[in-house]
């Protein structure tokens, strides 16, 4: 929900807005909005499982991780904020975007989810700088790769379980599924109301 009272927004001025402290806000048709707030320590856990990884990985390349604080904007003047993020653009450390977006990384969740699979997608697919989109499972091993194709057409793998390893060649790594899965632990079916595996 926007802040009352707001007049509609260029992201230039959403930029220079200052907005309430301590919360972060995506621009979206122009009125800034609430990011989601409070993630769930799963949500979270997995989160810095993928930071660290990539910035692990990434170490020494021309590409960078970073957090939800560094924006991604949209073709359509939305300004996003992904879980996480990998730019290979020039760095800037003023800057309060990416400026070569490659990768971006949501991990769903109950409130955003239907954001993040339709509308999000859609503006990201639309970013020329960008090759994948993963949209990661926080409640089951599971991981949606969609990449730019040739054509720039888009495709999309789905990865099941921890043994797999999602390709991210275009920025020269990959991520396997334990590294996104690390210390979380799952519901087993098997062990009956509230077992964990």
């Amino acid at each position: 929900m926007a802040p009352p009272g707001l007049k509609r927004m260029t992201p230039e001025e959403f930029f220079r807005w200052p907005g309430e402290e301590g919360v972060r806000y995506e621009l979206v048709d122009g009125f800034p909005l609430k990011a989601m707030t409070g993630a769930s320590q799963r949500h979270d856990t997995i989160t810095l499982n993928i930071l660290a990884t990539l910035r692990r990985k990434l170490r020494g390349s021309p590409c960078h991780a970073h957090t939800a604080d560094i924006a991604v904007a949209t073709m359509s003047g939305n300004i996003r904020r992904p879980d996480a993020q990998v730019d290979c653009g020039t760095r800037a450390d003023t800057a309060f975007e990416a400026t070569a977006p490659r990768l971006v990384v949501e991990v769903l969740s109950p409130s955003t989810r239907q954001t993040d699979l339709v509308r999000k997608l859609e503006e990201y697919k639309a970013l020329p700088s960008l090759a994948y989109i993963l949209l990661v499972e926080p409640d089951l091993p599971r991981a949606l790769l969609w990449w730019r194709a040739a054509g720039s057409s888009w495709e999309l793998a789905q990865f099941d379980g921890l043994d797999g390893a999602i390709d991210l060649s275009a920025i020269g790594t990959e991520l396997t599924m334990a590294e996104l899965y690390e210390d979380v632990a799952f519901p087993d079916p098997l062990a009956g109301e509230g077992g964990l595996r």
